[in-house]
């Protein structure tokens, strides 16, 4: 049932065209989401607050490596794609090459774009093309001390103790 929810960049588009029609409140975000965890879940869940569908769009492998370093992402893009479609909050998962979603975002044309409170409205990808549309952009606080680079650290810490 999950995969159903995973698609690729035209078939999304035309799925979200079709929900616009029925005046549907499209919600997107995006991300590595390598090592899924809450603070991840808390944003995904407060962006789907936001709307009546949570698009969320995943970096691949390569897009992942070229942002984060040759050692990224640890959960490869299928798996990461499975999970995210198996949360209740998430309705669509697709994923981008692109180091960055800009073209996703104006192929899918969001109402509401959504990052972590790490990014800045104004400097979040895509919030150009919300101008542009009439959309929002907005950040999501972020959970404290939650983060994938923080549970790498702690992991690599507690090996390199034994």
């Amino acid at each position: 049932m999950t995969l159903k929810k995973t698609l690729d960049r035209e078939a999304l588009a035309r799925a979200v065209a079709g929900l616009k029609k029925q005046k549907k409140r499209i919600v997107f975000t995006n991300g590595c989401f390598d090592i899924v965890h809450s603070g991840h879940v808390a944003c995904l869940e407060a962006a789907r607050s936001l709307g009546d569908v949570l698009v969320a769009g995943l970096n691949s492998d390569a897009s992942v490596r070229e942002i984060k370093g040759p050692e990224r992402p640890i959960v490869p893009l299928e798996h990461r794609s499975r999970v995210m479609a198996a949360l209740a909050c998430v309705d669509f998962v697709t994923a981008f090459d692109e180091p960055d979603p800009w073209n996703l975002i104006n192929a899918v044309r969001p109402d509401v774009l959504v990052k972590g409170g790490d990014w800045a409205p104004n400097a979040i990808v895509g919030a150009d093309i919300m101008e542009k549309t009439g959309g929002k952009t907005l950040s999501i606080p972020l959970v404290p001390g939650m983060s994938t680079s923080f549970i790498i650290d702690k992991i690599l810490k507690t090996y390199k103790k034994k």
